[in-house]
């Protein structure tokens, strides 16, 4: 396939030319390395991958990109289910290679480049008792999780990562390097906090940080049937604001962490922080235990800053089916639904996955950020797991199946967690007014939709 930037000769060396960073190109050592992302079945064939080394290489490969009409994919982390952090025949835009921290224990804030992972700052962070919520994996990029919203371990105690984001520092499509905040271009501002990568590559973000010590933190799994799924739904939304975390029904999988004779069963694993001392922990626990004798409790006390140091992260999937939404309610109805569809998908890994919302989250305006789901009660995604690309229409109908079984109350969706799904699943994410607010501003700062492979919303 014929490359849009001409590989290798003339145009590579006009590209390398540009920026002080390293560009890696098909034939070079480390580009298989350089070109892999979390889900390995979505790996593709870029023409070149640029680890810029500041803002103005990150601007010279976005004004190549404008100029030359090359295909433009931005990557954090690489955790994109929908295969958004890479782009065949075109420039990745590797931004790991900007992943420096400055700290400002004084006033409790932080400036972080966008191509840190969530484990990296919460390190550096937690080195000075200071926090900033982000996901539930360490590998996930804090630019990615960042603009996308941010649900996590802290969601109902702190709020989504972006009610902690003070300011940020991003490349527009016309090559500008601008800081924005609530003061300078508020619009910007206000879209790159859950309108995702539309607008621009931020390169740096100014994250307000939280004193959180202690924490009790692990997972915990019961047997599960249609009563116990839904006590232990309602258990977390009556807990404390101090608990987050999220839960998973699935068939439990053979892992020697669980014992042998639940494989394949169905249960109920959840995996929770709780903010505060032990006895604050066992008490938020308790109403779980009780529904059931737990066949796995990891719960322990740890400094938050360690809450991603439980060992090494599980080997990523192949490919992701899924659908992400928002419900009222999971009634004993929508928990027997779940029971009888697991059993009829042949993915290796199935699973219906829950977020209990509320808390810190539901106290922010749902107009101050370009995410508006705030007064939802339970995020959803219903997921399959699995490696063969011909399964992919199979493996998406029963999510979307199963999906219609749960949902209740309006549409929504996750920019965080969607898929490849199209502009209709786009434009879930975005009620009335948020979405013709992006569109216009949008068409301000990236008029030719140059920032399009992400969750895209189209200029207007």
């Amino acid at each position: 396939m014929q490359s849009s930037i001409q590989t290798p000769p003339a145009q590579i060396r006009h590209l390398r030319g540009l920026v002080s960073g390293e560009v890696i190109v098909s034939g070079d050592p480390g580009y298989d390395e350089a070109r892999s992302v979390y889900y390995s079945g979505l790996v593709t064939q870029p023409a070149a991958i640029v680890r810029p080394r500041d803002a103005r290489d990150v601007s010279r490969v976005v004004s190549y990109a404008r100029e030359s009409g090359a295909p433009l994919a931005v990557r954090s982390g690489g955790h994109s289910p929908a295969g958004h952090s890479g782009v065949d025949d075109g420039i990745v835009l590797d931004l790991s290679s900007l992943n420096s921290i400055e700290v400002s224990v004084k006033d409790r804030t932080a400036w972080a480049d966008a191509g840190m992972t969530a484990g990296a700052l919460t390190r550096a962070t937690g080195a000075h008792g200071l926090v900033v919520g982000f996901g539930d994996t360490a590998s996930v990029g804090i630019g990615g999780i960042t603009l996308g919203g941010g649900i996590g371990f802290l969601h109902r105690k702190l709020g989504l990562t972006i009610d902690s984001v003070l300011g940020a520092e991003i490349v527009t499509a016309d090559g500008k390097v601008r800081r924005i905040d609530a003061e300078s271009e508020p619009d910007l501002f206000w879209a790159i906090r859950g309108g995702g990568g539309n607008f621009g590559v931020v390169t740096r973000i100014h994250y307000r940080l939280h004193e959180v010590g202690e924490a009790m933190a692990g997972m915990i799994a019961l047997p599960a049937n249609p009563r116990a799924i839904v006590d232990a739904l309602e258990a977390l939304q009556a807990a404390s604001e101090d608990l987050s975390g999220f839960l998973n029904v699935m068939l439990a999988p053979p892992m020697p962490f669980l014992p042998a004779e639940v494989h394949g069963k169905p249960i109920i694993s959840a995996l929770l922080v709780n903010v505060g001392d032990a006895d604050a922990g066992a008490r938020a626990l308790a109403p779980l235990r009780a529904i059931a004798t737990p066949v796995l409790d990891q719960f322990r006390s740890i400094p938050y800053s360690q809450v991603y140091e439980g060992g090494p992260e599980p080997p990523s999937p192949a490919r992701v089916a899924s659908t992400c939404f928002f419900t009222d309610e999971v009634d004993l109805a929508a928990a027997e639904a779940i029971l009888e569809a697991l059993p009829r998908s042949r993915a290796p890994m199935r699973v219906a996955h829950f977020r209990v919302m509320g808390g810190a989250v539901a106290r922010v305006p749902a107009d101050a950020t370009a995410f508006a789901h705030r007064n939802r009660a339970i995020m959803v995604l219903t997921g399959a797991m699995y490696g063969d690309p011909a399964e992919e229409g199979e493996h998406q109908q029963w999510t979307k199946e199963l999906a219609d079984h749960l949902r209740k109350g309006e549409r929504g969706a996750y920019i965080g967690f969607m898929g490849s799904e199209g502009e209709a699943r786009v434009r879930d994410a975005y009620p009335d007014g948020t979405w013709e607010r992006l569109r216009a501003i949008k068409a301000r700062f990236d008029p030719t939709n140059l920032f399009r492979r992400n969750q895209n919303v189209p200029p207007a």
